[in-house]
């Protein structure tokens, strides 16, 4: 086997550490030997590790900013909590999930640039995104601004709408701070620099519980105050992670500074970046609208409360895995740009089983502690009783988890957005909804009903994107991210191909 690949297997095992082309020549084997298999694995979780740990903290840490305002604004009185939380939920939930599905075009392209060593155009492709991001945010402005006439017409109470009215207006500035730091956290992220945002996300988190305390306790600036401290930090966040972009050695190939390329070719990118967005808003409205649906069971105080913490803890665990699903669209991009379609397949295979080891761990976990969990958030018997009940339910969604979020970052890496977008209409709204609302409503099952709805939709989607990711052909995915770097080198400018 050595005779085959030219060198031995000596030399190329113990080139793994320093080059993933020794991984992708080793990975030409017929059959690969076990040991090479067994270092190859270890070789990649490695690569892995390095990247999903920090990206972990960064999605956890950026998480926590707002959870830590709604438990500040919770010592305000329960009128301030209600319109904070459903602000947080239907408002800023969904501005999140267009911003972070428009930041995975970042990941598709630069990560694809940073394997093919096309590192100038890099700044460009975030330039871009930027723009992009800014003008959704405009948009997305006025949903803030009028977000008291929304709650009312979803048949929110005048106190509620107009206490979440004025929480949503205190947002604004953060809506803008997001919209940029997406962008630049993906662009660093492309080029496998994490360990400094990690670092940043965790500072300015102890910073925002800080300042969160002197607006509510000290300062007595009430809700508007809390919201605006979000809005602050967040800004302290974009403001210390674009100096470390300017400043930092690291990227002094991949940021040349502010030009005017990144207006050539905007339109391609442009039709990626809505892929982008509406495959992760679809999930996220699923969510959010089982959520909502569940309001018009009977009892619905009930249903709604144990449904609302089960989601709660199922946000924590997609928070995971989606720190890990955006190591694996960097890992799977870099190697595609950098023409190893071996290794983006073998990739794909360790972080699989990693985030099913993780999933299976974090869902035991669940059903063995399922009454504490549940006593957390509440001292209510019949809510307890009715989150013990769904818990069975929980552990599923978590352990299904572990694989759609990461083939989500498959299909990140890969570019495929458009077709997931597809895949998430087909099994949420077609699929998982109706069921949902069957089993919730013309059943007994209530709120576990609509649960099963959710747990349906997951599965099909899950398993549609199995199928896909099997019947891929890695040398095909490495011409198409070729297509889409071919133009760079003259031009650095990206003339992305039209993604599938």
């Amino acid at each position: 086997m050595g005779e085959e690949s030219g060198r031995g297997t000596a030399a190329l095992l113990l080139d793994i550490d320093q080059s993933s082309r020794a991984s992708e020549e080793l990975l030409q084997w017929e059959p690969v030997p076990c040991r090479v298999v067994s270092r190859l694995a270890l070789w990649e979780s490695k690569n892995l590790w390095r990247l999903s740990w920090a990206s972990i903290v960064i999605q956890l840490f950026n998480f926590m900013l707002s959870l830590v305002t709604q438990m500040f604004v919770g010592h305000l009185g329960s009128l301030d909590l209600a319109g904070a939380s459903i602000i947080n939920v239907g408002v800023q939930g969904l501005a999140y999930g267009i911003m972070i599905g428009m930041a995975s075009a970042v990941q598709t392209v630069c990560g694809q640039a940073y394997g093919a060593k096309k590192l100038s155009a890099m700044g460009v492709i975030c330039q871009r995104a930027l723009l992009l991001h800014f003008v959704a945010a405009v948009f997305l402005s006025f949903l803030y601004l009028y977000s008291g006439p929304l709650l009312r017409a979803i048949g929110q109470s005048d106190s509620i709408a107009a206490v979440g009215q004025l929480y949503a207006r205190g947002l604004l500035p953060q809506l803008l701070a997001f919209a940029l730091y997406c962008p630049m956290q993906r662009f660093l992220q492309a080029q496998n620099i994490v360990n400094p945002v990690a670092c940043i996300s965790a500072g300015v988190l102890l910073f925002h519980v800080l300042i969160s305390w002197l607006a509510v306790f000290v300062f007595k600036f009430g809700l508007l105050g809390a919201s605006l401290t979000l809005s602050i930090s967040w800004w302290v966040l974009v403001v210390v992670t674009w100096l470390y972009i300017i400043f930092s050695p690291r990227c002094r190939e991949t940021w040349s500074g502010l030009s005017m390329k990144a207006f050539r070719g905007i339109w391609p990118y442009f039709k990626l970046t809505v892929s982008s967005a509406v495959m992760l808003v679809l999930e996220i409205w699923y969510i959010q609208g089982l959520v909502l649906i569940t309001g018009y069971l009977q009892n619905p105080e009930i249903a709604l409360d144990a449904i609302s913490i089960c989601v709660n803890y199922w946000n924590w665990d997609f928070n995971i895995m989606l720190g890990l699903s955006n190591a694996a669209s960097v890992r799977i991009g870099n190697e595609l740009g950098a023409a190893h379609p071996r290794v983006a397949k073998f990739a794909v295979k360790v972080v699989v089983a990693t985030s099913l080891v993780i999933s299976l761990v974090i869902s035991l976990l669940v059903l063995v502690l399922r009454t504490p969990l549940s006593k957390l958030y509440t001292s209510s018997t019949d809510v307890i009783k009715a989150v013990t009940n769904l818990t069975p339910l929980l552990s599923i969604s978590i352990f299904l988890n572990g694989v759609q979020p990461i083939l989500s970052g498959v299909a990140i890496g890969s570019g495929w957005q458009a077709i997931v977008a597809y895949v998430n209409v087909g099994a949420y709204y077609l699929v998982g909804l109706p069921i949902g609302c069957v089993l919730g409503f013309k059943t007994s099952l209530g709120a576990a009903g609509i649960w099963w709805g959710l747990i349906i939709g997951v599965f099909v989607q899950t398993l549609t994107l199995i199928i896909l990711t099997a019947r891929t052909n890695w040398n095909k995915e490495v011409e198409k991210a070729v297509e889409r770097l071919k133009h760079t080198a003259s031009e650095d400018t990206f003339a992305i191909a039209d993604i599938e």
